[in-house]
């Protein structure tokens, strides 16, 4: 039997206002990798991944995942799939510890039921239990695990998208959406996330990153997809990627001295 892919995207359209978001956008992931899409702002990268995670739902288009045909499937059923997300804006919950949004990640994954939570039987402490410790376990895995009892909105701005990813991994994708998360880090701060998606993607789990930061894309990505205008313009290694002149014009030339000549290594 062949290998099936873990994700196909075929003819991909969406949309608004008379407008193509996205037009005509094909890709395959055939393995887990990170799989980098850049551009230009505006050039529709956040709406792929709005249709990728089920927010909207394309024009026209197919999305296979591990073979299966899940497009347009609502994002509840889509994370019970295997496709976890982030958003560009930080989404924690303020009000509750570090551990405890980790284990919020979980609940597609538990079994209890409200009746058995309102009658506090012991399967429902079990479960938590369990829970619990895989939090901790994947809080120890982005290096969090000294914040576990703390406030989440007592951390540092580095540390809070870590956190993200975190609730992500906890409900075991096989695919995770990263939606620029270094934006906003600082240097040492880029550099523990980009430590942390390669080694995501090294343990077997699929990574479609989104990120404006050149040196990061360049150093941890298999696979660069471009945007402008809706539609791919290159796709390919990034050493292939950064010399394709179409994309210099549309967007590298506008980033150069943040894209080194070692930058890929």
């Amino acid at each position: 039997m062949a290998p099936v892919n873990l994700l196909e995207v075929e003819e991909l359209a969406i949309g608004f206002g008379g407008v193509d978001a996205v037009d005509n956008v094909s890709f395959v992931i055939d393995r887990p990798q990170v799989f980098s899409i850049i551009g230009p702002n505006g050039a529709g990268k956040t709406t792929l991944f709005n249709v990728l995670s089920g927010l909207y739902r394309p024009s026209r288009g197919r999305v296979r995942l591990r073979g299966d045909d899940v497009t347009s499937l609502a994002p509840h059923r889509l994370a019970a799939r295997g496709v976890s997300r982030t958003f560009q804006n930080l989404q924690n919950f303020s009000g509750m510890t570090v551990r405890e949004n980790v284990m919020v990640g979980r609940h597609l994954l538990e079994q209890s039921g409200i009746v058995s939570q309102l009658l506090f039987l012991p399967s429902v402490s079990r479960e938590n239990r369990a829970t619990r410790a895989v939090a901790d376990t994947i809080l120890a895995r982005v290096g969090l695990e000294n914040y576990a009892l703390r406030s989440a909105n007592a951390l540092p701005y580095g540390a809070l998208k870590r956190l993200e990813i975190a609730r992500a991994l906890a409900s075991e994708p096989i695919l995770l959406l990263l939606d620029e998360p270094a934006a906003g880090c600082n240097a040492i701060e880029t550099q523990e996330l980009d430590q942390l998606v390669r080694s995501i993607a090294d343990d077997g789990v699929g990574v479609i990153l989104i990120e404006h930061d050149m040196k990061l894309v360049m150093k941890i990505s298999d696979c660069v997809m471009v945007m402008d205008g809706g539609r791919t313009i290159a796709s390919g290694s990034p050493q292939a990627v950064r010399r394709n002149p179409a994309v210099v014009a549309a967007y590298l030339g506008t980033h150069a001295d943040h894209v080194g000549p070692n930058a890929d290594g």
